[in-house]
């Protein structure tokens, strides 16, 4: 009984350790992120939700979702900034609110929003790390995202130094708050836009925080809406490794030891 006493007082400490909301950013989606935020109520924790320059039909549409959850709240961005942009908004706004954690989650349903509860454990386990998504595709990924997207994790394992990165690009993932903000206040030079996820991941790395990895399903509805621009878009993420290629050798002899660290401690 005392053991099992123990246990419950050490989960319970555990989740008071942290606390945790969800950040929305949305851009062109405001038909999906109302069942969006439906799905994550469920977990009665705030729910920022980013409005990033929307048009006035999905201002409409954001509004009114935001409206009907008592949990959510509205940050509106003027101009659309991209998701870099709109998620730094938000990570501030959950500083504001005395969140700890930001678990970022897209606003056009593509993510299993079921797997949060799994994630939310795995951020009240390991406080200190970033909890990331390794998407679990069905038949409905495009061929061109996937392998495009195999390119992109394998830069950012090489300009990280780090086998801990498994997928840089998942949208789905937990960021502890203060390592967030001190990047910000080093005015790190984190891509604004599609380049975002993989970049700050590895600014992340980088600053020695670690990094734990979890599946999660994502689908690619038929009719769904995507802000991806294949040319413009893949030109730009390959403008962002070429940034951080030069980044990581300015900060090669650190990363190298921490690497060789790495291998003798798992060795």
């Amino acid at each position: 009984m005392d053991a099992v006493q123990s246990s419950s007082q050490n989960d319970a400490a555990r989740k008071a350790a942290i606390k945790l909301g969800f950040v929305i950013p949305v851009y062109n989606h405001g038909s999906t992120v109302g069942s969006v935020i439906s799905s994550l109520a469920v977990y009665g924790r705030p729910i920022i939700v980013v409005d990033d320059g929307n048009d006035a039909a999905n201002k409409k549409q954001i509004r009114e979702a935001v409206d009907s959850c008592p949990l959510a709240v509205l940050v509106e961005r003027e101009k659309n900034g991209g998701k870099g942009k709109a998620m730094m908004s938000g990570v501030l706004k959950a500083r504001e609110l005395g969140l700890t954690h930001a678990f970022q989650i897209d606003s056009d349903g593509q993510h299993d929003a079921s797997r949060a509860s799994f994630f939310i454990k795995a951020a009240e386990e390991n406080p200190s790390c970033l909890i990331c998504g390794t998407p679990v595709f069905d038949e409905s990924v495009p061929l061109s995202r996937k392998k495009g997207r195999e390119i992109s994790n394998r830069w950012a394992r090489f300009v990280s130094l780090s086998d801990e990165i498994v997928d840089a690009m998942c949208g789905f993932r937990i960021y502890p708050v203060e390592p967030y903000c001190r990047l910000l206040s080093c005015r790190a030079w984190v891509d604004a836009r599609m380049g975002y996820d993989a970049d700050i991941l590895v600014h992340f790395v980088w600053s020695g925080v670690r990094i734990k990895s979890y599946p999660v399903r994502v689908t690619y509805p038929a009719d769904g809406i995507s802000n991806f621009r294949m040319v413009r878009d893949n030109i730009r993420i390959s403008l962002s490794f070429t940034k951080l290629f030069f980044g990581m050798i300015v900060r090669l002899p650190l990363l190298a030891f921490r690497a060789i660290c790495r291998r003798g401690t798992h060795g």
